[in-house]
């Protein structure tokens, strides 16, 4: 007797071999950061190098330098609280602690890290729309200032400091780029015909080079109402919502001034502010995962240019990279712990007893 045939199976979707262009959007954040980490390994090496030497530093500014980058951490919370309009402090805290933890260890992974942040708030019950023009709202606010800390040393160069012509050239156009950030975001916060006109020119440039997909329509309007989006998350809390912001700068440049004081150096805080102002513009550029090797490379050579010595220089920014990157990331992997635990039953998929909705994750 024979054994009835097996029906012929269909390959499956998820069986077909990726397309070149899947493998090149994956790849090539990987790729160029892998390049850009391998020419700055030399620089890297020489950070970590003296990591023995961090028994070295002056207990008191260390422990300074911890707590005031732990501040600057609690500013940037109390910005994103007023943002997505929820007093679910633990919410922002966690989520904004796992979604800095992706962001700082994979390449090319901001927009992944500001996804997760966005499920696990929208997961622990704020409302939608409000996360979205929230995390954007934050964004905007903190890129601007950014772009202004270069700028806030002019009034030391006009009035005769000694500083180097390099740092006075990046001071002049970190206040150009400054200027011009703010005249886009008055036009775009403004104006709707700038995001209309931005919108039609992203759907003729997406419908021509992506035939194959579906068109997308809408876009101009959908510019205009995540607009109003960002607007209304901040309302009448901007003035706090700046006050966060810039607290978040502050704290964090005073870290710095505390890691270079633990090594025995007494900083010129202009020339240090040059410094610190322009390493944290080119940390917006996500060539590497957190800015991993380019802000070591660029801090250590700028604090250089601000008159630090070179091994001074060099163990500061690694005291400073360790309170600003590597301890957050590691708290990343404990704060998402400690947000299923708050907010998800791993057992039977459902709420917590506190209501909340479960995690899709």
């Amino acid at each position: 007797m024979t054994s009835p045939k097996s029906p012929k199976r269909t390959p499956s979707p998820e069986a077909e071999p990726p397309t070149w262009r899947v493998v090149v959007k994956q790849g090539l954040p990987v790729l160029l950061s892998g390049i850009v980490i391998y020419v700055l390994a030399p620089v890297l090496a020489k950070v970590f190098a003296v990591s023995p030497r961090l028994s070295s530093l002056v207990v008191v500014w260390l422990v300074l330098g911890l707590i005031a980058e732990a501040a600057s951490f609690a500013c940037t919370f109390g910005l994103q609280r007023i943002a997505v309009r929820t007093k679910a402090i633990f919410a922002v805290v966690t989520s904004g602690l796992v979604g800095n933890a992706v962001t700082n260890v994979f390449p090319g992974a901001d927009a992944t890290g500001a996804t997760i942040e966005f499920r696990l708030l929208s997961s622990a019950g704020v409302e939608t729309g409000a996360v979205i023009g929230g995390l954007t709202a934050t964004a905007l606010i903190q890129t601007g200032l950014l772009l202004g800390l270069p700028g806030l040393a002019i009034p030391a160069i006009l009035a005769g400091v000694a500083i180097s012509r390099g740092l006075v050239h990046l001071a002049y156009l970190g206040l150009g780029m400054f200027v011009l950030y703010i005249i886009v975001a008055f036009a775009a916060f403004h104006l709707d015909w700038p995001l209309q006109l931005a919108g039609r020119i992203a759907e003729r440039i997406h419908n021509r080079l992506l035939r194959k997909r579906q068109s997308i329509t809408g876009l101009p309007e959908r510019f205009v109402a995540q607009r109003n989006a960002t607007r209304a998350a901040l309302g009448a809390r901007w003035w706090q919502a700046l006050l966060y912001a810039f607290g978040r700068l502050v704290l964090d440049f005073c870290c710095l001034l505390a890691m270079l004081a633990a090594t025995g150096v007494k900083p010129e805080p202009w020339l240090i502010l040059i410094a610190y102002g322009s390493t944290t513009v080119v940390a917006l550029l996500p060539l590497t995962p957190g800015g991993l090797g380019v802000v070591e490379g660029t801090l250590t050579g700028l604090l250089v240019l601000a008159g630090i010595p070179a091994a001074n220089a060099v163990l500061s920014t690694l005291a400073y990279r360790l309170a600003s990157y590597w301890l957050p990331t590691l708290a990343g992997p404990f704060a998402y712990l400690a947000y299923r635990r708050r907010y998800h039953d791993s057992t039977t998929g459902g709420a917590t007893s506190r209501g909340e909705s479960p995690v899709p994750i």
